[in-house]
């Protein structure tokens, strides 16, 4: 079973993958034309960067709730 910490995990994932590198969905699709894209390396940097990012918003936000 998902935890939230999972759950909020996978929805940042499927957005930034979604709006920043125009991917419908990550789920295996069986199909060569669906499971494969090109992708500008810019826009790679660019989806790494927000999940950095993320990343890192997540971890200030525990450490904040563990502080208290």
């Amino acid at each position: 079973m998902k935890t939230t910490n999972d759950k909020n995990r996978d929805a940042t994932i499927a957005a930034i993958a979604r709006d920043v590198l125009s991917l419908e969905t990550l789920e295996t699709r069986n199909s060569d034309r669906l499971d494969f894209h090109d992708v500008a390396v810019w826009t790679v940097r660019e989806a790494l960067e927000k999940a950095y990012a993320a990343g890192h918003e997540a971890a200030m936000k525990r450490a904040a709730r563990n502080a208290k």
